[in-house]
């Protein structure tokens, strides 16, 4: 927990540890962060076709009723790239397994490739203790989170399964049919890393896909210190005693510590640290550390696991999108903001956080556009698809709202025709600009630039822009001011007032184009700009820069093979002159950036 105190002063209060202080003296933001990835870890290049707009759900039935919501949105000839398949697909929720009613999937897979589009799988890292992945595990040896002393045991759950019987191996309940057990990815040995990598490789043979999207993984547990999980009594899963930690006595003192912790302020006086997780004094690196010392790297080991796990699956970059993240999680993958609600609230809040997180070194981050909990509607839908088509992470997942319901609403963009039409105006903006797009993340991978920064970033001088949080620079030539109120028609916008600086009219027709505003040349100061939802996002080009861009297509791939253009904007003064720099490669292979 960090508090500002007065005189610039902070308070940092933690639950133990050592700390370790480094200054990062800038002295302009962008060179502060420049500077802490040098020290943690540049951020890893995504590939091209990572930049495409991506399509998930939570709830398909089956492969054909996903089948059946790709073929609706590309009827509207949305460009899109990649299509996800969250846990329906598996056999009863267990990783690298494909359940009955996705039989062809591998079949389907293959046939997006034919499409130029791709394919992102979602792992859990709570495994089944009792099937054929983990019996490789055991058979590997490789490490699992575990209790510290045999008489922890709790042996009426430990002794239903053979492979664990006389193990100190922690079995929780998530998402499976039945107990799970967390793999150590922080074991000293390698041994749990690599017999992950062998079981995406071995998956990887069943159905090719692209890359890896890495849920659950704080890690969450269902129902720890309770009597039953959220999911007891209920006829689609059998009931399971859930993970149990030491509430009293000395064994407690690492899930209750004697001062209030956030779990407290969020769950309750009764809440432990373990609350929807494992217990703090469980051990990890073989037994060597401790839950309450590294609870919050499990997500970073996993992500580092994975990122490896998917290069030698594919043989390509790859892509990894983590829930959660650590300092230096950045080189191994991107982050989703969570499952955030289909509120306007939510809307607003994706603008700061992807903000932040390209402050941490995670530029490839985006929200769940429309929102994932709750039902969504057409107009705030349409609203985040305009925004959406900024964030380097574009991905929009939906979720049946009643998972159990048949003949619940979808949640698509091709479900409402003016959501369909606004979704493919914003990405034909947005696949045009991926050449920029793809510069702006190989600058960060090389020297640490942030993709979407604050205002401030580029026009510190300008005292204004330190309080403005609801538009952002797309690097460091374009202003974009999404539209975040609920019945807008137009947005209060903030330019700049920099010499040296002027901005023109990018956000419903091309540069240079004489449209709606009636100005080609923007003022500066707030400025009410009209934003129908026709239009995108009200968009913004800089003076004094030069953009890469590509013919918009339906696929990123079908983008990277179209001829470049530049959008030259002149800059002011003297001699007018612009600057602007490329990266170009095959957008896929393997890349090493060191210089």
């Amino acid at each position: 927990q960090l508090i500002t105190v007065p005189d610039s002063g902070y308070v940092y209060r933690t639950i133990g540890g050592i700390l370790d202080i480094y200054i990062f003296p800038g002295p302009t933001a962008a060179e502060v962060v420049q500077q802490y990835t040098a020290f943690v870890g540049r951020p890893t290049l995504p590939p091209y076709w990572a930049l495409g707009f991506q399509l998930c759900r939570y709830g398909y039935k089956s492969l054909e009723d996903l089948k059946t919501r790709i073929a609706a949105v590309r009827k509207y000839q949305i460009p899109i790239d990649v299509v996800y398949a969250d846990i329906d697909y598996m056999e009863r929720n267990k990783d690298f397994t494909i359940g009955d009613k996705w039989a062809g999937f591998s079949d389907y897979v293959n046939e997006l490739h034919g499409w130029d589009m791709h394919n992102i799988l979602i792992f859990d890292p709570a495994i089944q203790v009792d099937y054929d992945t983990f019996q490789r595990a055991v058979q590997k040896n490789a490490s699992f989170i575990e209790w510290e002393r045999q008489d922890e045991v709790p042996r009426d759950i430990q002794d239903l399964y053979p492979l664990v019987k006389n193990t100190k191996i922690i079995l929780s309940v998530v998402w499976p049919d039945k107990h799970v057990a967390f793999p150590d990815f922080l074991d000293p040995k390698s041994n749990t890393t690599k017999w992950w990598i062998d079981e995406f490789k071995l998956f990887h043979n069943k159905i090719g896909f692209d890359g890896a999207w890495i849920d659950m993984n704080e890690p969450a547990a269902f129902g720890t210190n309770e009597a039953h999980p959220f999911y007891f009594n209920r006829t689609d899963h059998p009931n399971l005693k859930p993970l149990s930690c030491p509430s009293i006595g000395p064994d407690s003192e690492w899930d209750a510590p004697p001062y209030k912790t956030q779990a407290v302020y969020n769950f309750g006086d009764k809440a432990f640290l373990a609350v929807k997780t494992v217990c703090m004094r469980a051990m990890s690196g073989r037994g060597t550390v401790r839950q309450y010392d590294v609870h919050s790297l499990y997500g970073w080991s996993e992500s580092r696991a994975t990122a490896e796990a998917v290069r030698q699956s594919t043989g390509k970059r790859g892509v990894v999108i983590s829930r959660s993240t650590f300092p230096s999680s950045g080189r191994f993958g991107g982050h989703w903001l969570g499952d955030n609600t289909a509120t306007w609230e939510d809307l607003r809040s994706a603008v700061i956080g992807v903000q932040e997180f390209n402050l941490f070194g995670i530029p490839y981050v985006g929200s769940d556009v429309c929102g994932f909990n709750g039902a969504s509607n057409e107009e705030l839908c349409l609203r985040w698809q305009q925004l959406g088509a900024f964030h380097s992470f574009y991905r929009y997942l939906g979720k049946l709202y009643n998972h159990n319901s048949d003949g619940e609403p979808y949640q698509d963009p091709a479900v409402w025709e003016s959501v369909a039409n606004a979704t493919k105006k914003a990405n034909e903006f947005r696949y045009a600009y991926l050449p920029y797009l793809y510069s702006l993340h190989y600058q960060s991978s090389l020297v640490g630039n942030t993709v979407v920064s604050p205002m401030f970033f580029e026009f510190g001088q300008d005292n204004m822009t330190l309080s403005i949080s609801d538009q952002f620079m797309w690097g460091p030539a374009i202003l974009v001011i999404p539209v975040l109120q609920k019945g807008a028609t137009a947005v209060r916008g903030y330019i700049p007032a920099v010499d040296g600086t002027s901005f023109y009219s990018l956000y419903d027709q091309d540069y240079g184009q004489k449209a709606i505003p009636s100005i080609i040349l923007i003022p500066t100061g707030y400025s009410v700009l009209p934003a129908p939802t026709t239009f995108n996002s009200p968009t913004f080009v800089r003076s004094g820069h030069i953009i890469p861009r590509q013919p918009s297509a339906l696929t990123a791939v079908a983008v990277h093979k179209g001829n470049l253009n530049l959008l030259i904007v002149p800059g002011e003064g003297q001699g007018r002159t612009s600057t602007g720099s490329l990266f170009w490669d095959d957008g896929d292979s393997v890349v090493h950036i060191s210089s």
